[in-house]
């Protein structure tokens, strides 16, 4: 039972909303409200300025990294727990208890988890990710691409059956939060990076 309070710590963790709070202290307003609507990072650079976004996508990063920590120092010499942690942490930022459930998408946090369970098929799959984003300049396909990619990378470059499912509730994930995205992106309505609304 020793499993329980980590996770539990973790999806609490996940649940503090930089960019809801960065925006609310910052401007006095809901960032959910404004701009795309989503409570992330991207949303919250182009809401509140590229300063707080930075700060808030460190943060997001962060306390991914962290809940990996936190269920490592729980179970020293077991893996289950800090993957779970892991994907408890995303669930938080996804649908945040302290905000009414409607949270931000879960890349920053995501890559925080992914880097601390499995940082070379994070960097493999990131990197290739990274050079769309360059030529898109699509934020969006960014996050689906590096969700995607990254089963793939662990099941090349990683033997852990644990971190293989982990990675495949990930892609889950992100698709699911970015299915407007998708759409958008089929239709050719998807907003650029640097592109104004």
């Amino acid at each position: 039972m020793n499993f329980i309070l980590p996770i539990l710590i973790s999806y609490l963790l996940g649940s503090i909303s930089f960019s809801t709070i960065a925006a609310k202290v910052l401007k006095g307003i809901d960032i959910r409200n404004h701009g795309s609507g989503n409570a992330g990072a991207t949303n919250a650079l182009r809401v509140i300025g590229v300063g707080p976004g930075i700060a808030v996508l460190l943060l997001d990063v962060f306390k991914g990294i962290l809940a990996v920590w936190i269920g490592e120092w729980f179970t020293p010499n077991e893996l289950l727990v800090p993957v779970l942690c892991g994907l408890f942490v995303i669930a938080g930022h996804n649908w945040p208890v302290f905000f009414g459930f409607k949270g931000g998408k879960g890349i920053a946090t995501t890559i925080g988890v992914a880097a601390t369970i499995a940082f070379l098929p994070t960097l493999y799959a990131g990197l290739i990710s990274i050079v769309f984003l360059i030529i898109t300049r699509y934020v969006s396909l960014f996050s689906l691409l590096f969700s995607l990619l990254l089963p793939i990378s662990v099941f090349i470059f990683s033997d852990a059956v644990e971190i293989f499912y982990l990675s495949i509730a990930i892609w889950l994930f992100a698709w699911f939060r970015h299915r407007s995205n998708i759409i958008r992106i089929i239709q050719g309505q998807e907003r650029k990076v640097g592109q104004k609304g």
